[in-house]
């Protein structure tokens, strides 16, 4: 007769028959803390991007003065480099600004990055059919090179209004005067070139805003159409604040 709870009873083994070592159960562990994770790059790449959004803000308004006159532009110009006067000397607020900025845009790239390869690898086959989602629309498919066009633009940019390096008014114009010479209408490339460029990022702000939303879980049900709506309305406000001036300049507005 067999005892109730025999079957599953432990079995002896034979005498002399060596005991297996017993191996203690660990729980693997995650290396590279927060950042290595997927939602630690893109709390980075939403935190950037954020910084730069309201650098952007701050920048069109500044920009938006050259309709008031050369002084307050110029003025405008001057506050930026004597912020925090008397008690940081000159540039020091500003050249903070700008490494802090520096450091947004390479942070801010590199989660992008970082998670789009991620992605892949998670992901390496594609599918079979294509779905149309707001993921392969035209604002992604000119992130790549339209990153690479802002870049080069801002180079240009410093070099062109900030140091006049190839500026045709040169380091000892004014900023209102340099704004004038490098939108001339006889430098109408330059005109485009910015025109791309700010349409680039107003492409890639649309598509950063609506992904945040997305990421957030706030565009569902009825927010949906409204925050897709609004992050288009804000690139647009933004692209537009940006473009006025260059070609007001091309067509004599401001001169």
């Amino acid at each position: 007769m067999i005892e109730r709870g025999t079957s599953t009873a432990p079995v002896n083994p034979p005498a002399g028959t060596p005991a297996k070592p017993v191996t203690p159960r660990t729980t693997p562990k995650r290396s590279g803390g927060f950042l290595a994770s997927s939602n630690g790059r893109k709390s980075v790449m939403a935190v950037t991007g954020a910084v730069l959004v309201l650098f952007l803000v701050g920048h069109m308004v500044g920009n938006l003065k050259a309709f008031i006159g050369a002084d307050s532009f110029n003025e405008y110009a001057s506050f930026l480099r004597t912020m925090g006067a008397p008690i940081l000397t000159y540039r020091v607020a500003l050249t903070i600004v700008e490494v802090v900025l520096g450091v947004c845009i390479v942070l801010h790239m590199w989660s992008a990055v970082s998670l789009a390869r991620r992605a892949g690898k998670a992901r390496p086959v594609k599918y079979a059919a294509k779905r149309k989602s707001q993921a392969n629309g035209y604002a992604v498919h000119t992130m790549r090179y339209g990153g690479v066009i802002i870049l080069l633009f801002v180079i240009y940019h410093l070099l062109d209004l900030t140091f006049g390096t190839v500026n045709p008014a040169g380091w000892d114009g004014t900023p209102y005067e340099r704004l004038v010479a490098s939108f001339a209408p006889e430098r109408w490339w330059v005109t485009l070139f910015y025109v791309v460029a700010v349409i680039m990022v107003g492409l890639h702000l649309r598509h950063g805003l609506w992904s945040a939303f997305q990421t957030l879980g706030l565009a569902s049900g009825r927010s949906y159409r409204p925050l897709k709506a609004a992050a288009a309305a804000i690139s647009a406000v933004l692209v537009l604040g940006f473009l006025t001036v260059p070609v007001a300049v091309m067509i004599g507005v401001i001169k």
